[in-house]
């Protein structure tokens, strides 16, 4: 579990940063949320790679994730903005789980 938090922290802080001063977007409320997004993709993602997580319940899990995340964005901003942080944690989440089939052990964990 503290690996997952410094996962998700580590992910929030290094894609704020690329966000927020290399990118177009000078929202700092908006780059945070985004930021947010990665990082617990990351963050979870971690957490869930872990063989007492059936293949089910990562799923579940990380649609109720987004499901957290369009409901915050929504509520915060709009729909329109919400939905690129679903991309960036959906994106990010199958990265792992791709980088993690190509090892013999199917985990970046071990």
């Amino acid at each position: 579990m503290q690996r997952a938090l410094i996962y998700f922290v580590l992910g929030t802080v290094a894609s704020f940063v690329i966000n927020y001063f290399f990118g177009d977007n000078k929202d700092m409320g908006l780059a945070i949320f985004y930021a947010t997004a990665f990082g617990s993709a990351w963050g979870l993602s971690y957490y869930l790679d872990n063989p007492s997580f059936s293949l089910v319940q990562k799923l579940g899990i990380s649609f109720a994730a987004m499901a957290v995340l369009v409901g915050v964005g929504t509520f915060i901003y709009n729909l329109d903005l919400a939905v690129p942080a679903i991309l960036k944690f959906s994106t990010v989440f199958v990265a792992y789980y791709l980088i993690a089939s190509m090892r013999s052990s199917k985990s970046l964990r071990s």
